[in-house]
């Protein structure tokens, strides 16, 4: 049975008073993060491309809205600026881009892994200010991509592959008063792969290769990304948390 939005933030989780910042949050598994976390009460920032809010049709209520173009270091900068504390980093936001040429490569790397590199260390004095219970905590979005090869998204497959390394590395450079993370999601239906989910074939594919049966939704994502960030992780940094229900050790 797949839970509803926001339960697991109504159960388990008080952030109130908290500053949180989800990269991407306009859409996807991003969207169901922010929503979890207003829901627990957490004061949220989410980041797009666009340069106003107006541009999407249907935000998470009740967070603040800041364009963040990943490969723009200016972006990067301004938005570094304006945090004076921050508790809770969510490096969620990318996407897979092509393999077709080097610009697409060098791109999909920049995106997914440079972005986060920059971003979590322009944000960690701000990091290390918070005074969140266990810490402060930086939970980034790692993929399937992350330990299995594809011929197609080289770029992406390659980033993602860094992020878990990258996790690790700012888990030593940014303790102790900061806590490193990463989920790594399964089959997951988004604006990104829904020409996968729907498509009858693929969908029956994934779900008989996964021992729950199912594919996952992003709200249980938002649930591991949630418990990372809270006091109930205060002795776990520099781990992948995989939410795949199970799919990888048939793998």
């Amino acid at each position: 049975m797949t839970p509803t939005q926001g339960t697991f933030a109504r159960v388990s989780f008080d952030f109130a008073g908290t500053s949180v910042l989800v990269t991407g949050g306009t859409k996807g598994i991003g969207h169901a993060i922010a929503t979890a976390f207003v829901a627990a009460g957490a004061e949220v920032t989410i980041t797009g491309s666009a340069a106003a809010a107006s541009a999407y049709a249907d935000l998470p209520a009740g967070v603040a809205y800041r364009q963040l173009r990943l490969t723009e270091r200016a972006d990067i900068a301004r938005l570094a600026q304006s945090q004076a504390r921050l508790d809770v980093l969510v490096n969620n936001a990318g996407g897979t881009g092509g393999a077709a040429t080097p610009y697409d490569f060098d791109t999909a790397v920049s995106v997914n892994l440079g972005a986060v590199y920059h971003l979590t260390g322009a944000l960690a004095e701000a990091l290390g200010a918070s005074t969140l219970e266990g810490g402060a905590a930086v939970v980034n979005l790692a993929s399937e991509m992350s330990l299995f090869a594809s011929p197609y998204f080289a770029g992406y497959g390659a980033a993602k592959a860094g992020i878990v390394q990258l996790t690790r590395t700012f888990c030593a450079q940014l303790a102790p008063r900061v806590r490193v993370n990463a989920v790594l999601p399964g089959s997951v239906p988004t604006p990104m792969t829904n020409a996968f989910a729907e498509d009858p074939g693929v969908h029956a594919m994934v779900s008989n290769a996964t021992p729950l049966g199912r594919w996952g939704a992003p709200q249980e994502i938002a649930g591991a990304v949630l418990f990372l960030a809270s006091p109930a992780a205060s002795f776990v940094s520099g781990h992948t948390l995989v939410v795949d229900g199970g799919y990888s050790i048939l793998k």
